[in-house]
This record gives C-alpha cells, structure tokens and sequence, in this order.
C-alpha cells in the first residue's frame, strides 16, 4: 500500500454474526410479543437486564491473562475488574435475585428476551449472537411451579401458532434418574463424588437415544461404542446387569402417566431420592390434568435429558413432533425448540443459603424457523404504501397525503429519492413490497383526484393474466383526494 493511502474497512459481518433485517425482526418481534402475553397473563413480570455482567456474576470460568475464551467474550476493565457479555439469560437472574433480595417478592416470577453471546467455534446455523426467551420463577420448591411452567410452555405454543398435535411437552426429573443410577450401583448417596465419571457418560448415552438406538445406548453402558467412521467413544463400563436397570428406565414410559409412575416406582426400588423424584411427578401430572392439560399436550417421559446435571428435580422440553424435510430431501421430525426444569443452587452461590428456582428457555431461532415451515408466521410484513413524487415543486402535497394516510393508521411513506424516473419510483416500491403506490401528477392535481396503483394486483397479474379471481378488479383506480384513505384502507383489505 503506497504512503499515505487511507485503507478502507471491509464491509463485512465478524466472524460467527449475522444482520436481521426488516422482514426477520419484524416476525421475530411478533412472535415474542405473543410469548410474553401469555406470561404476563401467568403473572410474571418483564425483566431486562445489562448485555454486560462481571465475570464473578456470571461464575462459568476462570480467565486466563490472554485471553478470557470459556465460552464467553469477556475483557479486563480500567479497575482491572474481568467484564463479560452475557452467553445466557439465568446467570443475571441468578445475581438479580440476590441483590435485590429485600425488595423483590418471593416467590419471583420474571420473564425475560433478548440477545446472549457465546465465544465458541460458528458453523452451520449456529451463531455467537442468538436470541432467548425465558420464564422462570425463584423462590419456591412447591412442584406447582414446575407444572405451571409446563402449562404455561405449551399455551405459549399453541398461541405462536403451533396446534394441538403438532407438539408434545416432555417431563422427567432428575431425582427419579438419580434412584435409579443408585439402584444400578453408579451414584453413593453417602459420596455424591463417586463414580462421577460414570455418571456423566450415562447421562450423555441416554441423551443419545433417539440418534443412537438401543444398541449404540448399551454400547455407550457397556465397554464403549465405535462409529462408522471408527471413531471409539469409552463407554461407562457398566456390567450388563446394570445396564440393564438403566435401560429399563429409558423405556420406561407407558400409555398412561399414572402407568408410566408405576413402572418408575419398580425401577428406584428402595432408592430415597428416587422415590422423592416419582412422587414429585406424580403430583405434577395430577395439577396439570386438573388445569386441564392431558396426554394431547403434555406427558411424562423418562427419555428426557436435558443436560441433567444441571438440573436438580423436574425437567421439561418441548418437542415439535411435525415432519419436514432435511438438507438432503429426507423426512425428519422438527424435534426440540424449548427446555429446562428445576436448578435450585441459583443464588446459593451469591448468599451461600440454597435458593429453590425453576424456569424454562425456547429457542427463538429454532421456533420461527418452525412457524414458517408451517406457514405460521403471523406478522404483518406488509411494506408501506409509497406516495411517489410526480412534481418536484409539490412535495408539501405528498407530505400532505402520507400524514393522512399515518393518522389513519397506515403505514406510508413519501418517495424521497431523485423523482426524474417514475419508473424508478415504482421499482423501488416494489423491493419495499408496498400494496399500493399513490400518483398524483398536475393533471390530477388540477381535477382534484389522485390515481391508486394496486401492486400486488399487477404483480399477480404479471404472473397469470387469466388470473379469474383478480378478472373483476382494477389494477388502476382514480378516486377523488378526500376519499384517498378511504380507497386505500378499501384497497389494502382487498
């Protein structure tokens, strides 16, 4: 580069982000706005908070003196105090609930949507910018909290536009999976340390069941499993017996919740914490069937994992259960697009005293991407009506006409580009996706009418002019100026 020359940045997005425009944020909006009347009606309040927290708030990782890389982007601040971009939206709950303990109710039902950053490896579809969308409630270890959130995750469903039959709510608890690893000789309650190892890989071979079958599952108990590119994963050597007691618990679930309790109460055996964990499920189906909630919507599913160890007691997911088609053309279940269940070591680490919370995630992205695959999106996309720009010196009549048109509600603009080519006016109308594009020239100035252009009429006619339902409708209307709201709501209705 010769001296001197300024060097230009690229106009790229960084590595791992993307841009939302119009259309996207506009659905997104929507969508969000329909998540969030259905949990204000629940009775939980809206909560933002900061897109930084400190690095002791957030309490996920050590930063090392280069370069802080846990999984989160963080940076050193001028008190050389460790800042760090959120990577979810529990974490700030965690430090909400105990600073503002005095003041806030408790229970605590809060609801809470925005961006989260994670510093991980991008790839296909995953992004270090993404949106969540949570509810939860801090305060209580009454079950009833669990349930609620379950009937509050599938209403939330159902209002987006996800019906009945196309989606299922899945509930476990981490208690039952727990009696059950004591019944097969992998947890010591008097040493909940021992055996930890073990532990971890039963819990990612279960979570693996719909991937991997039966086989690759006690493959995974057993010695270990080889994939087919040869790769080996070391399995938790369990004996077969015990993988036996385990696999007993994946199948577990029946026709019926009050079966499915059943087949659970012979699995934990004389285990304490199990027998605790089926309990707590029974409850659970009993006030969701009394609120009306039955196996359409929600059912108990031992075959749910969710990252257990996390997790202290109940756990949920929302499976999508429609198919559609992958990249390669074949016939695949949508699956998961929300989770979560009962953490209750949330504030324990800010007060030291343990602070029963349980709480649900959906994923924003993974939702809508739903809704358009059933052609669900219920946003209002619709570009503005153009007003475009026939005489230069006239501009404070255009004005005119799109402030009536914005009082009456509809959304308009006045074309503020070089008015020299009216064709120009109508091309760029047509990337704003406008309905109607509104011309006044000063001929029709001088008779006191304005002319209507019906866009999408003419692109529809551009496409098929044999067109019968569009036959009986003119692409091209004049009607007098007092009457252009009017005409254009009528229009727009059309």
């Amino acid at each position: 580069m010769s001296e001197g020359k300024t060097r230009r940045p690229k106009a790229e997005t960084p590595k791992g982000f993307r841009d939302y425009f119009g259309t996207e944020v506009t659905e997104r909006k929507a969508m969000l706005d329909a998540i969030a009347g259905v949990y204000h009606r629940y009775g939980f309040d809206a909560l933002e908070t900061s897109a930084v927290e400190t690095v002791e708030a957030l309490g996920k990782f050590l930063p090392d003196v280069d370069r802080p890389n846990e999984g989160v982007f963080a940076w050193r601040d001028e008190d050389e105090a460790w800042m760090a971009l959120r990577y979810d939206l529990t974490a700030p709950l965690a430090r909400v609930a105990a600073q503002y303990r005095n003041d806030l109710p408790s229970p605590y039902r809060r609801y809470a949507m925005g961006p989260v950053w994670r510093n991980e490896k991008p790839g296909p579809g995953r992004f270090r910018q993404f949106y969540q969308c949570d509810a939860d409630t801090v305060g209580t270890a009454s079950v009833a909290a669990d349930a609620e959130i379950c009937a509050m995750l599938s209403d939330a469903l159902e209002v987006v536009g996800i019906p009945r039959g196309d989606y299922v709510v899945k509930v476990n608890n981490r208690k039952v999976l727990n009696g059950v690893m004591e019944v097969a000789g992998v947890l010591d309650p008097s040493d909940p340390t021992r055996f930890e190892a073990e532990r971890g890989i039963v819990l990612r071979a279960i979570d693996k069941i719909d991937r991997l079958g039966d086989a690759g599952v006690r493959a995974l108990l057993g010695e270990g499993r080889k994939d087919e590119s040869g790769d080996f994963t070391k399995g938790a050597g369990l004996s077969l017996e015990q993988a036996e007691v385990v696999m007993g618990f994946v199948s577990a679930k029946r026709d019926s919740g009050a079966e499915t309790v059943a087949r659970l109460r012979e699995l934990v055996g004389a285990s304490v914490l199990g027998a605790e964990g089926v309990n707590e499920l029974e409850t659970i189906a009993t006030l969701l069937d009394a609120g009306g909630y039955g196996a359409d919507r929600i059912v108990l599913d031992p075959g749910v994992v969710r990252g257990l160890g996390y997790y202290t007691g109940p756990v949920f997911e929302a499976e999508l259960t429609f198919e559609i088609l992958d990249e390669k053309g074949r016939k695949r279940q949508f699956g998961s697009v929300a989770g979560g269940g009962r953490y209750d070591d949330l504030v324990k680490r800010f007060t030291g005293q343990a602070v029963p919370a349980t709480g649900v995630s959906i994923g924003v992205d993974r939702l809508l991407a739903a809704l358009h695959a059933k052609g669900r999106v219920a946003a209002d996309t619709t570009g503005p009506v153009v007003v475009t720009v026939m005489d230069r010196d006239r501009m404070a009549d255009y004005m005119a006409m799109v402030a009536d048109l914005r009082q009456a509600g509809i959304r308009a603009e006045v074309y503020l580009g070089n008015p020299k080519n009216f064709g120009n006016q109508l091309k760029y109308a047509d990337k704003r996706q406008s309905p109607v594009a509104v011309i006044q020239g000063s001929d029709e100035a001088a008779r006191g009418v304005v002319v209507l252009k019906d866009l999408i009429l003419g692109a529809k006619i551009a496409e098929n002019a044999t067109l019968e339902e569009w036959k009986d409708r003119p692409a091209q209307l004049e009607v007098a100026r007092a009457d252009l709201v009017q005409a254009v709501r009528k229009m727009l209705a059309q």
